[in-house]
């Protein structure tokens, strides 16, 4: 007798099917923008040729959910390599770092790619979708994949293969080439319709639909400053001779993770004591420094670093809080769901503020407030400040590049900083590493240990996070004089063991278990390292413990 399943579709809809039949059979879709990409079953995400066996719940994941979009980008990243791979069968492709709402990398030749060549690159890409190439995902020993990669040349999947402790492995086929992917894959190339490839020196920009909007492709904004930070970290990487997880595990096998360390944490003392020197060197007209970055970037233990660089050369630095500087709660904006915005510039008061800069630069004495945040109100405690001839304000907080919030003061006596962690690690050549997980990573460390905040609530509350850096962060960010790239090679071998506890904590019913899932596959990849060596002032000590600016 066949065996009949039933499936619960959204919006209360119910079919009834052989088991075994696919998800794909299931949904009946096209190969659109807006079609489903994976589904979630029993709270997991599984591709759509997944069959089915039992009584279960489908829900569709298309291009509008964030799972969507990554597996869109997998599968573009796929489709790219498979099109070098057909035009220029020698190359190798490295996909780096988002730039610009796109992913930038570079193609390694016998020559310098050009801009014709990513034509063609482009065109072959077209010709695979149309063609509609099946995407096979497939079992092998792990034996059998070290032979495929050793045939195929890829020497950054074989570090990699050594520190899986799977006797199998999930690989993804397209003709005759193999690959590995870290999430799961759409069934086909003919899902990939919308994309662009552009030609970026050295290297290309792939362009791909955003979360929530499938159907366009957002235009290309160059981010030169921000570009020309990520060459500095593929320098470092050079430098450390870590370009990925694997290289990474061989240094914690071999015991040289120490030196990792200290080689790391010394390139950013040796950063730092430059912006220092370069603050310095103008120290005529700069007289207030602004230091603004995302979440979790590290901007306290820097400020600190930098204001004790600044003492070494003679400066007379005074952090300036721009929290102090908050208007009574009553009168903070509000954002469209009417909950208070205190994001928003608005959330200061900027006349006071713009009023106290000008005086201090005057040689004015001030009386600095300090906001309570348990009653929502300013109060005046007698704090006074008045600069003197070497004094510079530095100023952290998430407007600092925004030239609202200093609008009374001269741009020339302003220095601004971007910091932000800005990882080149990849897992492998062609999955990398996005630079939102090493400071979501970093925030749910520090939270659950110095907020009393586990692992699901960060979770849940990072969208909220990132939308608030879209919006008052990032757009002004080629505004900084200098950028500080904050990532360190070697954190998530430490982050690890703090943060792998806390998301196997969450369970498959809550809303964050997926991203948790994803998560600690991601921690799965790297070996745990012990923290020793590391020094009180390093910006990971923000997150773990045991800095000296506690």
């Amino acid at each position: 007798m066949v065996k009949k399943i039933k499936v619960r579709l959204p919006e209360g809809k119910e079919k009834v099917c052989v088991a075994g039949t696919t998800i794909l059979e299931i949904l009946v879709t096209g190969k659109g923008p807006g079609e489903p990409l994976l589904a979630l079953v029993k709270g997991e995400e599984v591709e759509l040729t997944e069959r089915l066996h039992d009584d279960v719940i489908l829900v569709p994941i298309t291009l509008k959910d964030p799972q969507g979009a990554a597996a869109y980008l997998r599968g573009l990243s796929f489709l790219l390599i498979k099109a070098v791979k057909d035009i220029f069968p020698e190359a190798g492709v490295t996909i780096e770092h988002s730039l610009g709402k796109g992913i930038y990398g570079e193609i390694h030749y016998t020559r310098k790619i050009n801009e014709r060549d990513i034509a063609v690159i482009k065109e072959r890409m077209q010709q695979i979708v149309t063609a509609d190439e099946k995407i096979e995902r497939i079992e092998v020993k792990k034996e059998e994949a070290v032979r495929i990669f050793t045939l195929q040349g890829m020497t950054d999947k074989l570090r990699l293969l050594k520190y899986i402790n799977l006797p199998r492995i999930n690989l993804y086929r397209c003709g005759d080439l193999y690959d590995y992917f870290y999430g799961p894959m759409v069934p086909s190339m003919g899902y990939l319709k919308v994309f662009d490839l552009l030609y970026y020196d050295p290297g290309f920009i792939l362009m791909y639909p955003q979360a929530g909007d499938p159907f366009h492709i957002p235009p290309f904004h160059d981010l030169p400053k921000l570009a020309r930070i990520f060459k500095e970290a593929e320098e470092w990487a050079n430098i450390l001779d870590v370009g990925d997880v694997g290289a990474l595990n061989d240094k914690v096998v071999s015991g040289e993770i120490n030196e990792i360390i200290l080689v790391n944490e010394g390139l950013h003392e040796k950063k730092i004591a430059n912006i220092a020197d370069m603050i310095y060197a103008g120290k005529d007209k700069i007289k207030i420094v602004l230091i603004a970055g995302p979440s979790s970037s590290g901007k306290t233990t820097f400020a600190r670093r930098l204001s004790i660089q600044l003492r070494v050369l003679g400066l007379k630095p005074y952090p300036l809080s721009l929290d102090d500087y908050f208007v009574d709660r009553e009168h903070t904006p509000k954002d469209e769901s009417g909950n208070y915005d205190f994001e928003s510039i608005r959330a200061l008061d900027l006349e006071l503020f713009n009023q106290h800069l000008a005086a201090l630069l005057n040689g004015e004495e001030v009386e600095i407030p300090r906001f309570n945040f348990r009653t929502g109100l300013r109060e005046w405690i007698g704090r006074k400040y008045k600069m003197e001839k070497d004094s510079v304000l530095v100023i952290e907080g998430i407007h600092g590049l925004n030239e609202i919030l200093t609008s009374s003061v001269p741009r020339e006596n302003k220095y601004k900083i971007y910091i932000s962690a800005l990882t080149q690690l990849n897992i492998d050549n062609h999955n990398r590493i996005p630079t939102t997980d090493s400071r979501l990573m970093r925030r749910i460390v520090r939270d659950y240990l110095y907020r009393g905040r586990d692992a699901a609530t960060t979770i849940l509350t990072w969208p909220q996070v990132r939308a608030g850096e879209e919006k008052n962060i990032f757009p002004y960010q080629e505004e900084a004089d200098i950028m500080f790239n904050s990532a360190l090679v070697y954190e998530m071998c430490i982050l690890k063991k703090y943060a792998a506890p806390l998301l196997r904590e969450i369970p498959v019913s809550s809303p964050a278990y997926l991203e948790a899932k994803r998560l600690l596959t991601f921690l799965s990849y790297f070996l745990e390292a012990e923290e020793n060596a590391i020094p009180n002032n390093s910006i990971i000590r923000e997150f773990i413990g045991g800095s000296c600016f506690e």
